[in-house]
């Protein structure tokens, strides 16, 4: 073995992206007032909505399918709805499920003020899992999952069916400040997390790779055979 000097990536990779950089990274794209507001309704209804990069990082995948149709699980205030509407084709349709009618009326908003014509968005009320068992097989590009963290194993298994080959499955909120990567953390949320990992990881007919922007994106592709 080489007695030269280590890759300057090995000190990262061993102690982690240092703190001002990450936040250099996250804040990289900016946010503009729609989302600024709708992150200020979000926190006074209580709803954790992802991060700037995760924001971002949304936009970038939907914009990477040329994605036309997008199902969302978990609407929000409409922070993510928004990302992923701002990355699809100009043509697309973003179908959005949430349990609360209220914060569908916020996302409403949100989309509105943004200038997203209301033919491009389509907001459904029920349970996540009533809702996505209805959709149509095949059709969607990209399937966005921000709920019921315990469900995320059965949202999976519906967006393999509603993605075409080569679309994208992404869930949030992986990462729960380190508590999935501790194994000392043994709770319901944090161990369905970890089998939705496990799951993702496992199938063959997926690529995946684990983001660790804003609060941890799991994105994984449909393989075209």
């Amino acid at each position: 073995m080489s007695s030269a000097a280590a890759e300057p990536w090995e000190g990262i990779i061993a102690t982690g992206i240092d703190p001002t950089s990450w936040a250099y990274a996250e804040d990289y794209t900016g946010e503009d007032e729609v989302v600024t507001g709708a992150r200020a309704s979000a926190e006074d209804s209580g709803i954790a909505a992802i991060g700037p990069g995760a924001a971002a990082a949304l936009s970038m995948l939907a914009a990477g399918v040329s994605a036309r149709a997008v199902v969302e699980i978990g609407t929000g205030t409409g922070v993510s709805g928004l990302a992923l509407l701002r990355g699809m084709r100009a043509d697309g349709t973003l179908t959005t499920v949430d349990i609360d009618a209220e914060n569908q009326r916020l996302a409403r908003k949100t989309f509105l003020d943004a200038g997203v014509p209301s033919n491009r968005f389509r907001l459904i009320a029920g349970s996540g899992l009533d809702v996505v068992t209805r959709l149509t097989d095949r059709h969607y590009d990209l399937v966005f999952c921000d709920a019921d963290r315990r469900e995320n194993t059965a949202y999976l298994h519906e967006a393999l069916r509603l993605l075409r080959p080569g679309g994208l499955v992404v869930f949030a909120g992986i990462l729960t400040g380190g508590r999935v990567a501790d194994p000392a953390h043994r709770d319901p949320d944090t161990n369905a997390l970890r089998d939705l990992l496990r799951a993702v990881r496992d199938d063959d007919n997926l690529v995946s790779a684990l983001l660790p922007t804003s609060e941890g994106l799991l994105t994984a592709a449909k393989r075209l055979h």
